[in-house]
């Protein structure tokens, strides 16, 4: 399947530029970006993941698009699914179109006529889908039944409460602004009578406030105009507004449901609405005039009604973890592609370039930069290391793991050293935690000199904070290890002294 030109340059059909970066990316992190109109772009990612076999992203973007699932899009997605042979994101539109309503929104579209020309055995299949029988949610009489025969696959149902909502606007326009403020506080203008969700409705506009406390600003109410039905309630949410504000149809999701009737109120809305002295300093008001908007959404009926199960994306698709470091470990192993080899102990180890230098500042600067070290023929030799030692250092560099290891304590010791070298931070860390589990009388003077050498600040601590009780301390100093550290590290001596002598809160 190679492919490409003299110069080495591989040229890739029928894939954007924008949707190959992504790819790229994903190969070398195992991950994905944020990514703008993700749906358009996990629907490329899958074609293209199909092609070159990447299974897990495959499942990423089938899980991904399960999420874009509507009438707008199933009709474009079920045969992107049959086409790259993805079970779990066809099995999830044929799970949506399982509702009477979908099915019923989607065969009213052009998407459906473009289907049914394009994938007759789809429709095949989702024809035979649909007519499997449902398990009945009830029944007359029960006979008696034996425990055998009561098991088997749990029946499932589903249900939805619904909210039927009606929406509208109105707007009210006062012309002569000047003219109309002088109306006494607590008297109002209305609006002409308007309808949204079968009730009429009217604006009360309170020039000078609808009482004494708000006079100094305009009061706007949203009234109920119908007052001759004592016993009616209307549940309604509202917004009101100067209508040069509103530039888009007003969402009133997160408003408050409001009840109009007689025991609470008829009218709502905001006894200071804006400041009077303020709103004539506006924009809003222009040519002695300005228009208020007032947006409804009421409540008309509140209902259960029986729909389609709603199946979680996980019993469609299941993306298994991330197996990049079995994948590069793999790499290692096989040593395909191995463009350097290195000399430890007498044994060599190939390895690819690209790899430790995208682990490592210092392997890359060895490798590539002013470094670099070897013979003609491609081998470093590293030296002052020990052949097990580098061994493990390779595999962590790249499956970004340790394995189980004999003498834990010891060969963290070796690794630690490594990691501080070729600047390998985590691997660093990792050597730190686990022998700060290590540190006992036997061992806190190898350790403690070993961590300041190596500006290991919490394994030092950890040593520290070992040594700052009596019975451990009387025990250190006892030992040979003791005076060892004293004469080779008087410094660090100074430093313990330092911290013995802190109150125990400081210590």
């Amino acid at each position: 399947m190679k492919e490409g030109d003299t110069a080495g340059v591989v040229h890739i059909e029928d894939i954007e530029a924008h949707v190959f970066k992504v790819l790229l990316r994903f190969m070398y992190t195992d991950s994905l970006p944020e990514m703008e109109e993700e749906d358009v772009m996990c629907q490329h990612l899958l074609v293209a993941a199909d092609l070159y076999n990447l299974e897990r992203l495959k499942l990423i973007c089938e899980e991904k698009l399960c999420r874009y699932i509507s009438t707008g899009t199933v009709w474009n997605i079920l045969p992107l699914a049959d086409q790259h042979h993805c079970d779990g994101l066809k099995k999830a539109c044929f799970n949506f179109l399982g509702s009477q309503a979908n099915l019923s929104a989607i065969v009213a579209g052009d998407g459906f006529k473009h289907l049914c020309k394009s994938c007759p055995s789809l429709m095949e299949e989702l024809v035979v889908t649909l007519a499997l029988p449902l398990k009945p949610t009830s029944v007359p009489s029960l006979p008696t039944m034996s425990p055998a025969a009561c098991r088997g696959n749990p029946s499932r149902s589903a249900s939805a409460i619904v909210a039927d909502t009606a929406t509208g606007y109105h707007l009210l326009k006062v012309d002569g602004y000047s003219l109309i403020k002088g109306t006494p506080t607590g008297s109002f203008l209305t609006s002409t009578q308007f309808t949204v969700g079968g009730h009429r409705w009217r604006i009360k506009y309170y020039p000078n406030g609808d009482y004494a406390d708000s006079a100094a600003y305009i009061s706007i109410y949203l009234l109920l105009d119908e007052k001759a039905s004592l016993d009616l309630k209307v549940e309604a949410k509202y917004q009101i507004s100067f209508a040069d504000q509103v530039k888009t149809q007003p969402s009133l999701k997160y408003r408050t449901v409001r009840t109009f009737h007689r025991e609470g109120s008829w009218a709502w809305g905001y006894a200071k609405f804006i400041k009077r002295e303020d709103f004539e300093k506006s924009d809003h008001l222009r040519d002695d005039s300005f228009t208020i908007r007032c947006d409804i959404l009421v409540v008309c009926r509140i209902h259960t009604k029986e729909t389609a199960e709603i199946l979680p994306i996980e019993t469609f698709v299941s993306v298994p973890p991330s197996d990049m470091n079995q994948q590069f470990g793999d790499l290692l192993e096989t040593e395909k592609g191995a463009d350097v080899v290195f000399e430890v102990g007498g044994q060599t180890f190939a390895a690819h370039r690209c790899v430790l230098a995208a682990r490592s500042p210092v392997f890359r600067a060895e490798l590539y930069g002013l470094m670099k070290e070897g013979d003609t023929a491609g081998v470093v030799r590293i030296e002052d290391m020990e052949v097990h030692v580098f061994k493990v250092l390779l595999r962590f560099l790249y499956t970004d793991s340790l394995p189980e290891m004999k003498e834990e304590d010891v060969m963290c010791q070796h690794l630690l050293v490594a990691a501080d070298f070729y600047n390998l931070e985590r691997l660093k860390l990792i050597c730190e935690e686990k022998l700060c589990r290590y540190i006992s009388v036997g061992t806190v003077s190898n350790i403690l000199v070993l961590a300041d050498q190596h500006h290991c600040d919490g394994l030092k601590k950890a040593c520290f904070n070992f040594l700052s009780s009596t019975v451990n301390l009387s025990a250190v100093v006892a030992g040979d290890g003791f005076k060892h550290l004293s004469k080779s590290c008087p410094s660090l001596m100074e430093e313990l002294l330092v911290m013995l002598a802190l109150p125990a809160s400081h210590a």
